[in-house]
């Protein structure tokens, strides 16, 4: 069982009611941000236990985890058929390894409304304790699925009636021109790799963030949030 760090990602993991099996605080640890997290936990009586700093240190493997560690909400999947159940803009990542990213990504797809960021299996980052403090508490309300090969979910995305959008810096189309019809699905590539090409075979659209500079791409994690806030923008004008 992975362990949940931080005030912010214990926090809100809390708020959503997001099961955890025990939590651990620091010795002597106070302050209005710890005394909310033990009256969470003991609203939704979950265990607290007070233990020392070193114990803390131990059970995070870290020493970065601010007096506070719980368990039981780190690694948690969802199903592909239940969040293309639910609607809403998933977000495909096609071999994104860096744990940093991931949770970078996690927190954006949140912020911009995202229902579900979908990872592959194999040859890609999964959720850890590096992942959730990354995305900052973002783990606790966005539906993470893990499938066993990304073409088949995008097919899959494809039956429910999904619209599947690439992004890859050859696509025809840069991504502020094109139209994103509902329920859209939203397709990014690993660092330095990009889309593999039968991935991309499988989008009906491939677009392109237009670069000014040198540099011939964003970082993924950057790039995601260029997209992502597109379609929310896009989303937001349809509503109006």
């Amino acid at each position: 069982m992975l362990p949940l760090t931080g005030i912010h990602p214990v926090r809100e993991a809390l708020r959503a009611g997001r099961p955890l099996d025990r939590m651990l605080v620091v010795k002597g640890a106070g302050g209005p941000r710890v005394q909310e997290l033990i009256d969470l936990a003991r609203e939704r009586k979950i265990p607290v236990r007070f233990e020392s700093r070193d114990a803390l240190d131990r059970a995070a493997n870290s020493k970065a985890h601010q007096g506070v560690v719980a368990f039981g909400a780190a690694e948690k999947y969802a199903t592909l058929a239940e969040t293309a159940a639910a609607g809403g803009l998933h977000v495909i990542l096609d071999g994104v390894e860096d744990p940093h990213n991931l949770g970078a990504i996690i927190r954006t797809a949140h912020a911009a409304g995202a229902t579900a960021v979908v990872l592959p299996e194999r040859r890609a980052a999964g959720l850890t304790d590096t992942v959730s403090r990354a995305a900052a508490g973002a783990l606790a309300y966005v539906s993470v699925v893990r499938v066993a090969n990304v073409n088949r979910a995008l097919e899959e995305l494809k039956r429910a009636g999904y619209w599947i959008y690439g992004l890859d810096e050859s696509g025809e189309h840069a991504y502020d021109e094109v139209e994103f019809t509902q329920p859209s699905a939203i397709v990014l590539g690993g660092e330095g790799k990009g889309l593999h090409q039968l991935v991309a075979k499988h989008c009906d659209f491939l677009v392109r963030i237009p670069m000014a500079g040198g540099v011939a791409s964003l970082n993924v994690s950057v790039a995601a949030g260029v997209m992502l806030f597109e379609w929310r923008r896009r989303a937001e004008v349809r509503s109006q």
